[in-house]
């Protein structure tokens, strides 16, 4: 008869016995890399970028800045239950810095906070994203803690596109709707084949924003209507975008060597910007029966792009 393996038991431990100080312990632990991808991954976004801690909003501190590779995102964190003054901390700091995305970090909530932030959810634009998260602390036996987020509330993506959808339906062009559509179908199809591509939410426009880990650089598909193409660009705006371009240049042999396929190079000389793109000619998503066929080779692209280019964009000085 085989011994039975003896088991431990999972223990959930206070939050204070691994951080004694909500400013100095547990929001420099919050605010590095691996915090901010764990609390990504549960919260579903592409990523969060550490841009400030203790960054002042008029006489108040806010927590912790970040951005989406996109957008700005506050992250406002307490060691015990939630209190009606972060509350009014998290919208005042929201306005303070433009934020599109605020999460409420906490060791639990109160159910009338956690209904306060979902009514936002429900009654504000569809562009601004309110999230709480409760963070928890397991041990087995004498093992190390570790940290677990557990998602209470987030906002109803599904509702928001739909919402998002009947806006462009009434107030853009047929062209636009198609765009918005296309864009919704890649976004389903990525979380389905890709779910490491993480677009931005999609909109009536001929470019999808899509993040490569590092603010201010963009991996995007486009669909051109005009010209009858698609693409995927590693779009790099700003006053260094051409010293990037240099470097990123300098490497083009390697780069092209591991992708596997060529790319256009674009310096831009009259933009303050720069664009290094791999194109799909001959394709309009005007012919929805393709659609099949361009999302298939939009994915392929985003994903080998993404795994060669992040981590060259990311060592650039």
């Amino acid at each position: 008869m085989t011994a039975k393996k003896p088991l431990s038991k999972l223990e959930r431990v206070p939050l204070r016995e691994a951080w004694k100080h909500e400013a100095s312990d547990f929001t420099p632990w919050l605010a590095e890399t691996d915090s901010l991808n764990a609390l990504a991954d549960a919260l579903g976004i592409s990523e969060l970028v550490l841009v400030a801690t203790e960054h002042w909003v008029g006489d108040f501190k806010l927590d912790i800045l970040c951005t989406d590779g996109d957008e700005q995102v506050i992250i406002e964190n307490q060691l015990e239950k939630t209190n009606h003054t972060h509350l009014g901390q998290i919208i005042a700091y929201a306005a303070g810095v433009g934020a599109k995305k605020v999460i409420w970090v906490a060791e639990s909530f109160r159910p009338e906070h956690a209904a306060a932030l979902q009514f936002l959810n429900d009654n504000t634009t569809d562009d601004l994203n309110f999230f709480a998260v409760e963070v928890e602390l397991w041990k087995i036996g004498d093992s190390p803690l570790a940290p677990k987020f557990e998602v209470v509330v987030k906002p109803n993506e599904w509702a928001k596109a739909g919402r998002e959808q009947a806006r462009a339906a009434a107030a853009t062009t047929p062209t636009k709707q198609l765009q918005q559509k296309f864009w919704t179908a890649l976004i389903e199809h990525l979380a389905a084949k890709a779910p490491q591509i993480r677009p931005q939410k999609p909109r009536p426009q001929h470019w999808l924003n899509n993040s490569i880990g590092r603010a201010g650089f963009g991996l995007n598909p486009t669909a051109n209507t005009r010209d009858q193409r698609l693409g995927v660009e590693l779009w790099i705006p700003g006053a260094e975008a051409k010293q990037h371009f240099a470097k990123l240049s300098a490497q083009k042999q390697d780069i092209e060597t591991k992708l596997g396929f060529e790319l256009d190079w674009q310096e831009l000389p009259d933009a303050k910007a720069v664009r290094i793109a791999s194109w799909y000619p001959n394709a309009s998503i005007e012919d929805e029966q393709r659609w099949h066929e361009y999302i298939d080779w939009l994915t392929q692209r985003l994903v080998k792009m993404d795994a060669v280019l992040r981590p060259i964009v990311k060592a650039l000085p």
